[in-house]
C-alpha cells in the first residue's frame, strides 16, 4: 500500500503551528499541531474533547460557515485537522483559527453539545483544560502568516 501523506512528514522536525497537510480537489486540509511530536507531552483526552466541541460549534458559527467541512483531533494526540473548502483564503484560515483560539479562551457556561443526549462521552470534557491548550496556541499563532503554513523540513 501507499504511505498516506501525512506519515511522510518528517515528525522529528515538526512544531507547533498550523501547516497546510494536503489539497484534495477543492478542500484543504490545515493541520494544526498543538505539541511537539514525540516529546512526552500529548493532548489530554478530556480537554481535547472539549476542545473539539468548541472549535467545531464557533467555526460553525461564523461567516464561513458553508465553508467549513470538519475538524477534529488526530489520533496521535498533538493536534487537529481542519478541513476548509478552497473558497477560504490562507490568511483567512489563521485568522479564523485565531479567532477561535481566543474563543475558547474566553468561553464561560455549559459546553455545546456536552449533555449525554448529545456527546457519545459527555462525562469527558475539561473545559479549563481547553483553555489552557487555546492560550499556548494564541501565542504559538500570534505572529502566523501564509508563509509559515509550509512544514519545516
Amino acid at each position: 500500500m501507499k504511505r498516506i501523506a501525512s506519515f511522510c512528514i518528517n515528525h522529528d522536525t515538526l512544531t507547533e503551528g498550523m501547516y497546510t497537510s494536503r489539497v484534495d480537489g477543492d478542500v484543504i486540509t490545515y493541520d494544526i499541531r498543538m505539541v511537539k511530536p514525540n516529546h512526552g507531552e500529548y493532548l489530554d483526552p478530556p480537554a481535547l474533547h472539549t476542545f473539539e466541541h468548541l472549535f467545531a460549534t464557533y467555526v460553525r458559527n461564523t461567516k464561513y460557515s458553508d465553508a467549513i467541512v470538519y475538524c477534529g483531533p488526530m489520533g496521535c494526540r498533538t493536534g487537529f485537522y481542519f478541513l476548509v473548502r478552497d473558497t477560504m483564503t490562507q490568511e483567512t484560515a489563521i485568522a479564523l483559527v485565531r479567532e477561535t483560539m481566543q474563543f475558547v479562551c474566553e468561553f464561560e457556561g455549559t459546553i455545546p453539545g456536552s449533555a449525554k443526549e448529545e456527546c457519545g462521552n459527555y462525562l469527558s470534557h475539561d473545559l479549563e483544560g481547553a483553555k489552557r491548550m487555546a492560550e499556548k496556541m494564541r501565542s504559538v499563532l500570534a505572529d502566523w502568516t501564509p508563509e509559515k503554513l509550509v512544514y519545516p523540513e
